[in-house]
């Protein structure tokens, strides 16, 4: 016997139950929780458990493993061991449709199922033949494993199944309680309990209650509009003109960058009007000088590349990226403020563009 089952009455006279060595191979102790009295079935990770290879034409090969099989709130879980690699047989397909079978690992206990077995065994479940197969459903206490795909028309005669594609890994891993659920076969199931971690292959993630989320999370780039105004005279306005802005939040840093764009109907004041431009921030910043930024302009005259403050005083509250400082362009070493003349006045598709980096509040 190579299928072994804890949690089962004592060996009877057809090979069932629970025996000592049972006991000491079965995984004792692997219970993720899934509801108040059940624990989440699956196979226990560590080498590659139930590993299926082909042994023939319409036969293959399940390999040694461990696994739990959860059964109903008064049932329990029951702790598995295949301790020799088992041969299974898959039945010739449909002469007309194409077929989907589950092999699955069940587990038999007549006190709950009226089975007349106390015992555990690798199985093939068939499917039924259609235009679009679809593979049984491990009900009751069992826990599948693969999906196979049997074509039209395929027997042995016919070359049989193609094992390198017709096979669906259907494998889930259990851990123990507060253990690191281990994907590395299936992403697809669902948590067992709000704080559960699983390692993806790549990097962590945790369970909150309806998702998994990347562990520690991971910011992403987000869009923001800012406020375009002026710390002196009259405020300008967008108009048709366009202002963006994208920033990403790692730990209390904020990198961001902006684009203005002057339009037609933008107004900005005349000369000597308005004076020192500013940016809101998407986040506030730290108090007095948090960070620096870039700032690059087009103009009539050309390119002007400059710096600029982020700063909470001198606009409003949670800060701003202002005073915008050109020190020069092509033949001009005079330094000037980003306002409606200076470096100098804009004209419609002319643009600003500021990126940089400061500390959040």
């Amino acid at each position: 016997m190579t299928v072994r089952s804890g949690w089962l009455i004592n060996r009877d006279a057809q090979g069932g139950g629970q025996t000592r060595a049972d006991t000491r191979l079965v995984p004792v102790g692997t219970w993720t929780p899934q509801t108040e009295l059940t624990s989440r079935g699956g196979v226990v990770p560590g080498g590659n458990p139930f590993a299926l290879t082909s042994a023939g034409a319409m036969q293959c090969t399940i390999g040694t493993g461990r696994a739990l099989i959860t059964g109903s709130t008064v049932q329990g879980s029951y702790p598995i061991a295949v301790t020799e690699p088992e041969t299974l047989t898959i039945a010739d397909g449909d002469a007309q449709y194409p077929r989907k079978d589950s092999i699955i690992l069940r587990v038999y206990d007549t006190a709950y199922d009226g089975s007349g077995q106390t015992t555990a065994a690798l199985m093939v479940l068939q499917g039924t033949p259609s235009d679009n197969p679809v593979a049984p459903v491990a009900s009751g206490t069992a826990e599948k494993l693969y999906e196979v795909t049997i074509p039209a028309g395929t027997s042995a005669g016919t070359g049989g199944i193609n094992w390198a594609t017709g096979v669906s890994d259907r494998r889930r891993t259990t851990v123990s309680m507060g253990g690191i659920q281990t994907a590395g076969w299936s992403l697809g199931y669902s948590g067992a309990y709000v704080g559960q971690y699983r390692d993806t292959g790549t990097g962590l993630e945790r369970w909150n209650g309806t998702a998994w989320s990347a562990f520690p999370a991971v910011p992403k780039w987000k869009s923001f509009t800012p406020v375009w105004g002026a710390e002196n005279g009259p405020q300008p306005t967008l108009g048709n003109g366009s202002v963006t802005c994208r920033y990403i939040d790692r730990d209390g840093v904020v990198n961001f960058r902006m684009e203005l764009v002057i339009g037609s109907t933008s107004s900005w004041g005349g000369a000597g009007q308005n004076g020192q431009w500013y940016f809101t921030l998407p986040v506030p910043c730290a108090s007095g000088l948090a960070g620096h930024a870039t700032v690059r302009a087009r103009l009539p005259a050309g390119y002007y590349t400059g710096s600029a403050d982020i700063v909470t005083f001198g606009g409003p509250p949670g800060g701003i990226v202002g005073r915008w400082n050109f020190p020069s362009k092509t033949g001009d070493a005079n330094a000037s403020w980003a306002d409606a003349d200076d470096p100098e006045p804009p004209v419609a598709g002319n643009f600003y563009r500021v990126w940089g980096t400061y500390e959040r509040a």
